[in-house]
């Protein structure tokens, strides 16, 4: 699990079958090891600013798409309240 600030959404007319309908947002990890952006699934409404909690556990990725092939391994496990505090607390 890691931190992340959502920038924005991705939009693609090809991709792998699984996410199809799946809405993807590129989100900055903070305080992580490589701050490379990621693409994670949304499920929760996330919007460009708010601080995310992302998994890695592509399993259950997979799960959330309904499909062993899928390539999905980011999704957001929840949306950071106070995200000021949440940084804060970080520093």
């Amino acid at each position: 699990m890691i931190l992340a600030r959502v920038v924005g959404k991705a939009v693609s007319t090809v991709k792998h079958r699984s996410l199809s309908g799946a809405r993807l947002l590129v989100c900055e990890p903070i305080g992580a090891a490589s701050n490379d952006p990621v693409l994670a699934m949304d499920k929760l409404g996330a919007h460009a600013g708010d601080v995310v909690v992302l998994s890695s556990d592509g399993i259950y990725g997979r799960e959330m798409v309904n499909d062993e092939t899928s390539p999905a391994r980011w999704w957001t496990m929840c949306i950071c309240d106070d995200s000021r505090k949440v940084l804060t607390d970080i520093a």
